[in-house]
């Protein structure tokens, strides 16, 4: 799904994962919606601020394995010349720069596509139901 390269727009993503995941079986207040949803959050955010060209949207895309034992999530932006780095801010009162370290600690793999506009992505594995 298509998104506005704006914080409202990254909002709106993170809200359509989340009811997505809702609507799979995985409740809004389940580890799994959380942790994607958060996932999704910094990988918008990262989208909207370092990969933005005006009048261009990003892309999120969320999928289940065949097997539906994992997650993935992927966000597109426009900007393909750069990859992402996943190093530490310089300082550490810094504000920002800690997204995909973030993403890094939560997904369980998570990589960029090499392809023009190929997504970052995270992956997340499904925790088995508990039997009764």
């Amino acid at each position: 799904m298509a998104f506005t390269s704006t914080p409202r727009g990254a909002r709106l993503a993170r809200l359509f994962v989340a009811q997505c995941l809702d609507s799979w079986g995985h409740p809004y207040d389940s580890g799994i919606n959380e942790t994607l949803t958060l996932i999704t959050a910094e990988l918008c955010a990262n989208a909207v601020q370092h990969g933005r060209l005006p009048g261009r949207d990003f892309h999120v895309r969320l999928a289940a394995e065949a097997d539906g034992r994992r997650l993935r999530v992927e966000v597109s932006d426009t900007r393909a010349e750069r990859r992402p780095a996943t190093t530490a801010p310089t300082d550490p009162e810094a504000e920002s720069g800690r997204g995909l370290l973030l993403v890094a600690a939560l997904a369980d793999t998570w990589g960029v596509t090499d392809r023009r506009s190929g997504p970052v992505w995270a992956s997340v594995s499904v925790p088995w139901p508990s039997a009764t």
